[in-house]
């Protein structure tokens, strides 16, 4: 019997996926699942000495199964587990298209009925008929089969999107800055904030960097949450001297550095500085037009340096 599925990862999140979409499709569990040596299944060591992740060995404990690894080198096991997959790019992929990735599976599943149900000449058989004796050497599978999920530990952007594999989802404006829980499934995407709050997409796979919004989550025109003051050292500088709010204005409009570091340097003028001195600097500055606060600051220098120090003349004795 023959079941597949492609996607664009393999982690074990999507192999645990996979393979109980298998069991489900066999309609029993075997005693052994042979894999190769692969990373997302083997913590360590190789064929018979192979130790599976705890994870993984804990989901193959739920359905009565345990991983085994073929033996590096063994010819017959390594063709046994490949071999499909020449199967499969040559005679399903060749010459078709897909919607999506959805699509693609649910092709797959369908091709898999068709393959399963075809006279095969090495087994001279049909495999389904093969099956439904085999089918009664495996074992039962549970009762109740729990969804396959993941969570991950979010905190809301500024635009009120939660990221799980570089895809954006959106949530309630009123949900950002908090921390939520994500619990990824198969089909869908479960964000909550708590109890009574959750949010739940259709899960995306591709095009990484998107962005899914729910129109629920858009608020209405004009009623959207105001964006705090992207610049408190303009608050600081207006409580501290209004009387420069003018100047202000215009040099966030016109001055060549970014505004913030540019209000930035004119608080440490102000702080650093005696008042009035740099308020007349700032007066005259304003009258030219002139927003180069690295000429402003000379300007104050000079005030302070004429004002509150005196200065020697250089072409006199000190001592006379």
């Amino acid at each position: 019997m023959l079941f597949f599925q492609i996607n664009p990862r393999f982690q074990r999140f999507d192999c645990k996926v996979f393979l109980t979409d298998a069991l489900r499709y066999m309609s029993g569990a075997p005693q052994r699942v042979m894999i190769d040596n692969t990373h997302v299944v083997v913590l360590r060591g190789t064929g018979r000495e192979m130790i599976p992740v705890p994870e993984m060995e804990a989901f193959a404990e739920r359905f009565g199964f345990r991983f085994v690894a073929h033996q590096i080198g063994n010819a017959n096991r390594s063709a046994r587990v490949e071999r499909p997959f020449w199967f499969i790019e040559n005679n399903f992929l060749a010459g078709r298209t897909f919607a999506s990735w959805e699509d693609l599976n649910q092709q797959a599943r369908q091709w898999c009925d068709k393959v399963n149900s075809t006279y095969k000449k090495h087994i001279r058989a049909v495999p389904r008929e093969l099956f439904a004796v085999e089918r009664l050497h495996l074992k039962p599978l549970p009762a109740w089969i729990p969804e396959v999920y993941r969570l991950h530990q979010r905190s809301v952007d500024v635009e009120g999107y939660v990221s799980v594999n570089s895809i954006r989802y959106s949530v309630p404006v009123s949900w950002i800055g908090r921390r939520v829980e994500v619990r990824e499934t198969r089909d869908k995407v479960e964000i909550e904030l708590d109890a009574r709050h959750l949010v739940t997409h259709v899960r995306a796979v591709t095009p990484q960097a998107q962005r899914i919004t729910l129109a629920a989550h858009r608020p209405p025109r004009g009623e959207g949450i105001r964006c705090r003051d992207p610049h408190p050292e303009e608050q600081a500088l207006l409580q501290a001297a209004p009387e420069i709010a003018a100047y202000v204005t215009a040099l966030k409009q016109k001055g060549r550095k970014v505004v913030a570091l540019a209000l930035r340097q004119l608080l440490r003028l102000l702080q650093e500085y005696p008042r009035e001195p740099f308020l007349a600097a700032v007066r005259e500055a304003a009258q030219y037009g002139l927003y180069d606060l690295d000429r402003l600051e000379r300007m104050i220098l000079r005030r302070v340096a004429r004002d509150y120090f005196l200065l020697l003349d250089t072409d006199s004795d000190p001592h006379d």
